[in-house]
């Protein structure tokens, strides 16, 4: 649980087969005849249907998928992955990418096809006298590597990359749509610090992007996704930050909640970059920081980060405290690294999860009427919405500097329905669909990190239109014939 965390650091087969199960079989067919080939070209790991790793190899972060890939295979470098690129486009497979393999949307498994994992790239180097700024260094990280081993290296040297909050989460898929964190308003999104990529092509070239090399190719990868190609390393900005952040959930009544936003949507606003504040709406966990009649019940928690002196985080934090009742608080300073884990508990693998996300124009009082009428039936103890506050070094960066557009929308609303049995689909499902689209009157655009599966039209509206015209124009340079399109995809 986020909060526990907080509080530590805080036989045969007798049916015919089915349709797809043929084109399974047929795959299996092709590829058994080159198979030798492949393995003894591969430095890494081939895994097949009927090797003992392949259900764990298969298995993503999001327990709504049980795809079953003709062939996976465990890449080791960037040869590796050309290699894969290669065989799969010779062999006709479909292509998914697994690095985290933590979005919602579940791309990072198909059926049939080749899934290049790149769970065995965890390779991190730390040059902290890489920048002139006396302020940071830089962090070449490797593709399947994740948020834990990025903090762990960089906080060796009392650094840390600008990027998300669950320390389970893949650097690839985060950093390709956009990413944001704890520190983003003060030092930008995760692509505004990527400084170049070292990638495979859908024709199985090993290329360099940079603001100076292929520099067409690099805009695209930040925030475009997975559509341009295979990223083997990413080399990072990387923020002096130290080891230590004042941070902490701050618990607050269900019951106060539209006064509580009303409040909270102007005075997060006025609040300087180094600090950000963000609220979600969920049911309460039994732990001893919250007061124990409200175990289990809905509260507003407001998570935040301080960077810079604590005693002046504190005065900046209290009129959220002093703002109607205060029912725990578990604010104080904590290891960067631990802070950066303490979501871990409330999004663990094995859940079904799905997700309905809007960027929103304001917290307006209609906005704050749906919020509170659709928090009253969440669809399940785990699920939860969540608002962030954005702004900051972010929105100063034009709109078209990347592939990441919707800079100047304040917050982001976040449904997030989470749930274990099958038999609960349609009720958590139809719970967000509805929410969203009573809040839709309040947004713009929407967060590509945060699609599930929601169609072409809905991919587009992560995008202005000039963007998605660039990007487009990208992807027929890059990858013609759409090898590359288990992702929120751009169609060439």
């Amino acid at each position: 649980m986020i909060l526990i965390h907080v509080i530590a650091i805080l036989p045969g087969q007798s049916n015919p087969p089915r349709p797809r199960e043929i084109n399974h079989l047929r795959s299996m067919k092709k590829t058994d005849e080159t198979m030798a080939g492949f393995r003894a070209q591969l430095t890494g790991k081939v895994i097949l249907p009927d090797d003992s790793a392949y259900d764990e190899a298969r298995t993503i972060w999001n327990g709504m998928f049980d795809k079953k890939p003709a062939i996976i295979a465990r890449c080791l470098n960037a040869g590796d992955v050309s290699h894969s690129v290669k065989f799969a486009r010779a062999n006709e497979l479909l292509i998914a990418v697994k690095g985290g393999g933590h979005n919602s949307a579940g791309n990072a498994v198909c059926d049939d096809g080749m899934v290049i994992d790149l769970s065995l790239m965890q390779k991190v180097d730390v040059d902290a006298d890489a920048e002139s700024d006396a302020e940071s260094g830089t962090a070449s990280v490797e593709g399947g590597c994740l948020l834990s081993a990025v903090d762990q290296a960089t906080q060796e040297h009392g650094m840390a990359v600008s990027a998300g909050i669950v320390s389970h989460t893949g650097v690839g898929g985060l950093t390709l749509g956009g990413g944001f964190g704890w520190i983003s308003r003060k030092y930008g999104l995760t692509v505004d610090n990527l400084l170049s990529v070292e990638m495979v092509t859908a024709d199985g070239k090993i290329v360099r992007a940079s603001e100076s090399e292929n520099p067409d190719l690099f805009w695209a990868v930040r925030g475009g996704g997975g559509n341009f190609g295979i990223v083997t390393t990413f080399v990072f900005r990387a923020a002096r930050i130290g080891n230590e952040v004042y941070s902490g959930p701050i618990v607050k009544r269900f019951e106060d909640l539209k006064s509580y936003i009303q409040f909270h949507r102007e005075f997060v606003r006025t609040m300087p970059d180094e600090m950000t504040i963000w609220m979600v709406v969920r049911h309460a966990p039994p732990l001893p920081f919250i007061d124990e009649s409200s175990h289990g019940e809905l509260v507003i928690l407001i998570p935040f980060a301080w960077l810079g002196d604590p005693a002046e985080g504190e005065k900046l934090i209290q009129p959220i405290r002093d703002q109607g009742e205060t029912i725990g608080d578990a604010s104080g300073m904590k290891p960067w690294a631990g802070w950066q884990s303490a979501f871990d508990g409330l999004v663990e693998h094995g859940a079904r999860n799905y997700w309905k996300s809007h960027h929103l124009t304001d917290l307006s009082d209609g906005c704050i009427d749906q919020i509170q009428h659709f928090a009253k039936s969440l669809p399940s103890a785990e699920s939860e919405i969540f608002i962030p506050h954005m702004e900051g070094a972010p929105s100063r960066v034009a709109p078209e500097a990347t592939a990441f557009p919707h800079r100047n929308t304040p917050f982001l609303l976040n449904l997030h329905t989470r749930w274990r049995e099958k038999e609960d689909d349609k009720e958590a499902i139809a719970w967000a669909k509805d929410f969203h689209d009573a809040t839709r009157p309040y947004s713009q655009g929407v967060y590509v990190n945060f699609l599930s599966e929601e169609g072409a039209d809905r991919v587009r509206e992560a995008y202005t239109e000039k963007v998605w015209e660039r990007l487009v124009v990208a992807k027929r340079k890059w990858d013609p014939e759409n090898v590359f399109r288990m992702n929120q995809n751009i169609a060439p």
